[in-house]
């Protein structure tokens, strides 16, 4: 068979699986009509030390929202074209083996604001955050309040979910600008979010715009990458796409509905649409990020900034319903990972070559430390991070520090050192797996490998000890 048709006819195997999976035999029919060309050839990442001016780095920081680990084209996707994106990546590094911080919204926002495990803290502890009583303590040091310490300007624009006001706000943790959502959902016309009140802000004050969520933050990012800054910047973008409800451009009669069930008083079941929603609804929607996303990269080049300014995109877990995930087993919310590893891309023209990917695990707190690295930012001592810094790696060509990677979720453990995986599911049954030769996490190695697994489960409760312990 030849190569293109291989890989095609492995595409839509891939793509009849996810519309068996969602029921509907012609949405996997569409999926299927629209496989996308092979991927510009990689090399394994190899550093170019010496390059670049020497100047501290713009950092801009991309969050997509449930956005699952093969839902990129780039990534393996058979029917959901991201030219932006796939772009991005053949200008950069794409990781293969990266990872959110969490299962969920914002147990991951606080471990890639902090660089800490999300239970050092005890709004991280809420998987996610429900209600006005939790929040990121302002006072806790963060990757924004770091650099700008260093002297950088800081903004977000988008999805905070680490708290509401009065008591919590990315102006209160180091962000000297804040445009977008408090909470973890919204409607994307009407701003009624997951409290059942409006749920758009620039700064504290409400700002008032009903046009679909991801146009009007597109043009705020786009306006702030294109202003003419005297220092460096951090830029977090935090799309709320494409998380639920399933909405896209076109249907402001659907956005209405959601609208009447939230304003009726069940915002929550609202929001998450469970009767609504397709494989093709969730295209549109990452394509629609996609576009948004090359809208800010080509505001980032007109500016003339592109060459200096580290640019990453990932997401703040694994995919939901209608997500690609391809071979992985799980979803959002658990430690299999389909809930945890999460496309994501670095750019860097002016010190890191392109057309690369790198084999190496990565998660969310290792960003914290690598950006502040980058940016001559020192971490606080009173609070050390979990992350470990990737500069080195990606400057250098050093070997990237040897260390466990530790999630704890309500009812689930998890912890990878090297090409090892220790699992520990909602039962209670320990696993074991080799994620170099079995991905999919179906060959579970526990019995043949107990001293192993012994050894892994006793490094994940030594860090557990650490932490807070969850409320009972």
């Amino acid at each position: 068979m030849p190569e293109i048709s291989r890989r095609l006819f492995g595409g839509l195997v891939g793509a009849g699986a996810v519309g068996a999976v969602a029921g509907t035999t012609a949405e996997a029919a569409t999926a299927e009509a629209a496989p996308v060309a092979d991927p510009p050839a990689e090399r394994p990442f190899r550093a170019r030390p010496g390059h670049g001016s020497g100047r501290r780095p713009n950092i801009l920081f991309i969050l997509g929202d449930d956005l699952g680990w093969a839902d990129l084209s780039v990534y393996g996707a058979p029917h959901i074209r991201t030219p932006h994106l796939d772009r991005l990546a053949a200008q950069g590094v794409r990781f293969t083996n990266a990872y959110s911080g969490s299962a969920t919204c914002s147990p991951t926002r606080f471990s890639l604001y902090t660089g800490r495990y999300p239970g050092r803290t005890k709004g991280g502890l809420a998987e996610p955050i429900g209600n006005r009583s939790q929040g990121l303590d302002p006072h806790h040091p963060t990757l924004a309040s770091l650099l700008k310490k260093a002297g950088y300007a800081t903004a977000l624009i988008g999805k905070w979910h680490c708290g509401w006001l009065p008591d919590f706000s990315p102006t209160r943790s180091g962000w000297d600008e804040f445009f977008g959502n408090f909470g973890g959902a919204l409607e994307y016309f009407s701003k009624l979010g997951q409290l059942g009140d409006y749920d758009l802000y620039e700064g504290d004050a409400t700002y008032k715009d009903l046009r679909y969520y991801t146009t009007v933050l597109t043009e705020r990012a786009v306006d702030y990458v294109g202003r003419d800054h005297d220092k460096p910047w951090l830029l977090n973008l935090n799309f709320t796409t494409p998380h639920w409800p399933w909405i896209g451009e076109d249907d402001e009669e659907a956005a209405a509905e959601i609208a009447d069930r939230i304003r009726a008083g069940d915002a929550l079941g609202g929001l998450r649409h469970d009767d609504g929603g397709s494989v093709e609804k969730y295209r549109e929607m990452v394509e629609n990020l996609d576009a948004s996303v090359g809208k800010v990269l080509d505001a980032l080049r007109r500016s003339g900034q592109e060459k200096n300014t580290v640019v990453v995109f990932a997401s703040d877990n694994g995919g939901e319903r209608f997500s690609y995930q391809w071979p992985l087993s799980g979803g959002k919310s658990e430690l299999l990972e389909g809930g945890i590893r999460v496309p994501t891309i670095l750019r860097w023209p002016d010190r890191i070559g392109a057309h690369q990917v790198s084999h190496e695990p990565v998660y969310s707190p290792d960003w914290t430390a690598t950006l502040l690295d980058l940016g001559g930012a020192r971490p606080d001592p009173a609070y050390p991070l979990d992350g470990h810094s990737f500069a080195g790696y990606l400057l250098r060509g050093e070997r990237v520090p040897e260390r466990d990677l530790f999630w704890r979720v309500r009812g689930n453990r998890a912890l990878r050192r090297g090409d090892w995986k220790y699992y520990r599911d909602a039962a209670g049954k320990d696993h074991l797996f080799d994620m170099a030769a079995d991905q999919r996490e179906q060959a579970d190695l526990a019995r043949q490998r107990p001293e192993l697994l012994a050894e892994l489960r006793a490094a994940w409760e030594r860090t557990d000890a650490q932490l807070l312990p969850y409320a009972s």
